[in-house]
């Protein structure tokens, strides 16, 4: 349903109703007064804690990725720079 076509017939038939008598003085007037006073959401503050949040996380996926190179090695030779960039160099190669 389009949106202007629905607040054109809520404000036809609100004129058409009177206002009641029970409705308290100046009641529009307190409701308009709470829903300004109520805080704002800061777009600014959600994107700051979403980013020290990710953050934290990248720092600790770091520390955990830095402690687990460091660690020795189960095999009773450490790797070397050497074994690493040779090793392709050491394997049979296959003929076709």
């Amino acid at each position: 349903m389009d949106l202007n076509d629905l607040q054109r017939k809520l404000f036809a038939q609100a004129k058409l109703s009177p206002p009641a008598d029970t409705v308290p003085y100046a009641f529009e007037k307190r409701i308009m007064a709470r829903i300004e006073a109520t805080p704002r959401a800061d777009s600014w503050l959600l994107w700051g804690r979403a980013l020290w949040r990710g953050a934290a996380a990248c720092a600790a996926v770091s520390i955990l990725l830095s402690v687990w190179a460091v660690w020795p090695s189960a095999s009773n030779e450490p790797a070397t720079l050497e074994s690493t960039v040779f090793a392709a160099a050491e394997q049979p190669s296959e003929v076709w």
